[in-house]
């Protein structure tokens, strides 16, 4: 992506219409790789520098609350400033077009995979994919640690969430909620130690006048009125008590579709810090508890995740498709449509909350400035989601560099590519995009030649 900027400008921008926003969208959701801090940046750079749809403060603002709300912090943040600048049409697009290339994708990918999962290049291609993407936990939890654990009361949070899930095997929503506790509890105590929610930067720049700028007026519609709020509540209620009711009438509560459809509803709000801790969470249901995918599966899918645009928490759709192709909830002649409903279920069940959090939310979020009771919270889940993540990416390199467990040998070409994936991330500063590249042939060329 191109970084150099426009020469500053006096002049105003010119008005955006709802389908000169909608074809950027529709861009966004084909362009919108590297997770969610390149997924900001490229909107950054896009939004408030080259288009000045919305100026630096107001993109902060919007940035810093999505980030207060469970789910995925870019999606939501598209979704409000859609929201922002087009009223509730202009919300849905763009989240929706944030995630819907993703979704076929994903739908594509797991199709290759479980049905030509034996091929030898795609074979290799995974086996080079995983240790990447071990590697890349690890700078996950690097990047997230070094910006959100500022002080020793944090650090102690992440270690103790690490204990919590690692030794004592903990479900993930409980640490988030003891962790908001401490949070709600500790910025009445000690403020300094939870003043910092050590999101973002902290800098703004103008790049001129832009259309939502500094002080414009928040419009008519992103005003905070019960009524909008309790219209949004019932749209959102409805929307999610057809299909599960559907569901349940056609196939009963503890069918494949229907578990799967109340499983990630429950995902959803618990995506406080963004896929990487919510992942743990996945794991414990889709592996363990339902079965759905396998641990080599649920890495594979990972490393599926980070190769799509798209929110990485489009892993879920993945893990539909394999759970509805391999349970064939629609019968054995029928695995594809089979994978593709319960991957589109899943996705809806996901990303529905984040909607109505924004549509629902945003105006109030609109006249809230920042305030130590809601920041709090968010800084002590913030450092008990640097442990979770620590604790994923040691799961991840158990299976990868030991795929027979430790009674078995360590996996010698998986650990070399593992630290040549880290070395290229943390040193040289490459782009995950690269890496995943780069091990991907290498995956290949080790199966042909062995």
């Amino acid at each position: 992506m191109n970084t150099t900027h426009p020469e500053v400008t006096s002049e105003a921008p010119q008005a955006v219409s709802f389908w000169q926003a909608l074809r950027f969208w529709f861009k966004l959701g084909f362009i919108s790789f590297g997770g969610p801090a390149g997924q900001i940046a490229i909107m950054h750079e896009e939004l408030v520098v080259r288009r000045r749809w919305l100026s630096e403060k107001r993109f902060l603002h919007a940035l810093n609350y999505c980030m207060v709300l469970p789910g995925p912090e870019a999606q939501q943040l598209a979704t409000y400033i859609g929201w922002l600048m087009h009223k509730t049409r202009g919300g849905i697009a763009a989240g929706a077009l944030f995630v819907l290339p993703s979704l076929f994708m994903m739908i594509g990918l797991s199709w290759l995979y479980i049905a030509f999962g034996h091929v030898t290049w795609v074979a290799g291609m995974f086996y080079g994919i995983k240790p990447a993407v071990t590697a890349i936990v690890v700078q996950a939890a690097h990047r997230i640690g070094s910006r959100a654990l500022k002080n020793n009361f944090l650090i102690a949070i992440a270690a103790a969430s690490f204990v919590a899930i690692f030794a004592l095997n903990v479900p993930f929503p409980i640490i988030v909620v003891v962790a908001a506790l401490v949070g709600l509890i500790g910025g009445r105590m000690s403020p300094a130690s939870f003043s910092a929610s050590g999101g973002h930067a902290s800098t703004q720049a103008s790049f001129g006048p832009a259309l939502i700028d500094d002080h414009t007026p928040t419009p008519s519609h992103a005003m905070f009125t019960w009524k909008r709020f309790l219209k949004v509540l019932l749209a959102g209620a409805v929307l999610w008590t057809m299909p599960m009711a559907f569901l349940m009438m056609q196939h009963g509560w503890d069918h494949t579709l229907t578990q799967m459809s109340w499983f990630f509803t429950k995902a959803a709000l618990l995506t406080f810090g963004g896929a990487y801790a919510v992942l743990p969470y996945v794991y414990q249901g889709a592996v363990e508890q339902f079965g759905w995918v396998t641990a080599t599966q649920m890495i594979d899918g990972l490393a599926l995740g980070e190769t799509t645009p798209g929110p990485l928490i489009m892993v879920v759709a993945y893990v539909g498709f394999i759970g509805g192709y391999a349970k064939a909830v629609l019968g054995p002649d029928n695995l594809f449509l089979a994978g593709a409903l319960a991957a589109t279920l899943v996705t809806w069940f996901t990303f529905l909350p984040s909607f109505i959090f924004i549509l629902a939310g945003g105006p109030f979020v609109e006249s809230t400035h920042n305030d130590l009771k809601f920041t709090a919270p968010l800084t002590a889940i913030t450092a008990a989601v640097v442990g979770v993540i620590l604790n994923l990416a040691l799961f991840f390199g158990y299976h990868t560099l030991w795929p027979q467990g430790f009674a078995g040998s360590l996996d010698i070409a998986s650990a070399l590519i593992a630290m040549g994936a880290a070395i290229a991330l943390f040193k040289y500063k490459r782009n995950v995009m690269h890496v995943i590249g780069v091990c991907g042939l290498l995956g290949i060329l080790i199966k042909l030649w062995l």
